[in-house]
């Protein structure tokens, strides 16, 4: 079983191929459990960390039509499609963002329609495609309203994935995934960046500075959750997603305040101190547009399922920094 990761050197990409790895297998496109034999991780620099014949790193652009063709081949059973210029940059750089969150979509959806093999297709959308006038919990039919480009793109590409599914071109899912917390790494143009700074760089006993109000409340969920997450919405049935392939799947909802709290629970209060609470306008009226609770009553139904409590992502990630 061939499967392609897009993304795939970037944080998410790589933990997900590896825990693929582990796994060993994978439902097929026909709904047959198969052994993997492949992994492609396709981004804009190789991917490092594996040391595995069943990996395969290319280097290249999503963009590009003949990396496309090189990497989706009539072998290749499953695409996890995580690659994607974040929420800042995407609302700083329009024409960038429409070129790799729209049409790299298009391109790749077009590649699996030619070659006419039906591949499963994971789709990391997002929280962003909501936005307008919202309720406080937000129910599974309420219309898309995205306030930033990134969360336009994101919903113009669920389209896509719900209608090249439909015309049975693919087998789509599109993930709406909530803000990751807490990554590692380097801060990145995300306008949710924040919400692994504020935790990773005070652990490492560094200064880090929280652009948004103590009261924003944001629909979170752990990497370990999120790989889970991928995993599963690829191996639900087709027929449990029905006409609509995208889900708004579960996380959990908590205000940066509480987030801090966690983390003086966790590490001491004198952790918490090297937070600078600095309001940045920007990423304060893009952030404000996404929801910061849901019910996800379609996603509990699938077999979705998130972090308990906030305590417990901070002290998975302590546990996962402790082993790199």
């Amino acid at each position: 079983m061939h499967i392609v990761i897009t993304g795939g050197a970037g944080f998410l990409g790589s933990h997900l191929a590896h825990q693929l790895l582990i796994r060993g297998k994978l439902t097929d496109n026909h709904g047959h459990q198969q052994t993997i034999t492949r992994i492609t991780l396709l981004d804009v620099v190789p991917a490092h960390g594996f040391d595995d014949p069943r990996i395969e790193s290319v280097s290249g652009d999503i963009s590009d039509s003949t990396v496309i063709d090189r990497v989706i081949t009539k072998d290749t059973q499953s695409i996890f499609h995580l690659a994607a210029i974040v929420s800042g940059q995407a609302e700083e750089d329009f024409d960038l963002g429409m070129k790799i969150n729209f049409d790299a979509t298009r391109l790749i959806l077009d590649r699996a329609r030619a070659l006419g093999n039906k591949p499963r297709v994971v789709f990391t959308s997002s929280v962003a495609v909501y936005g307008g006038d919202l309720p406080t919990k937000v129910p599974d039919n309420i219309q898309l309203m995205p306030q930033g480009s990134y969360g336009a793109q994101k919903a113009m590409s669920e389209l896509l994935i719900n209608d090249y599914s439909r015309k049975g071109y693919i087998d789509g899912r599109a993930l709406r995934m909530p803000t990751i917390s807490v990554r590692p790494g380097a801060p990145n143009k995300a306008a949710s960046s924040f919400a692994s700074g504020i935790i990773r760089e005070p652990l490492a006993g560094q200064k880090a500075i929280c652009p948004v109000s103590p009261d924003t409340r944001i629909w979170v969920l752990s990497p370990r959750k999120a790989i889970e997450t991928l995993i599963h919405g690829h191996e639900i049935n087709a027929s449990d997603f029905g006409k609509e392939r995208f889900v708004a799947v579960c996380g959990l909802s908590v205000t940066v305040r509480e987030m801090v709290d966690a983390l003086a629970q966790v590490a001491g209060k004198q952790v918490c101190d090297l937070i600078e609470w600095k309001e940045d306008p920007g990423i304060t009226r893009l952030v404000n547009t996404w929801p910061g609770n849901f019910e996800a009553t379609r996603a509990k139904a699938m077999g979705f399922t998130a972090d308990d409590n906030y305590a417990s992502i901070i002290k998975a990630h302590i546990e996962d920094s402790a082993k790199q």
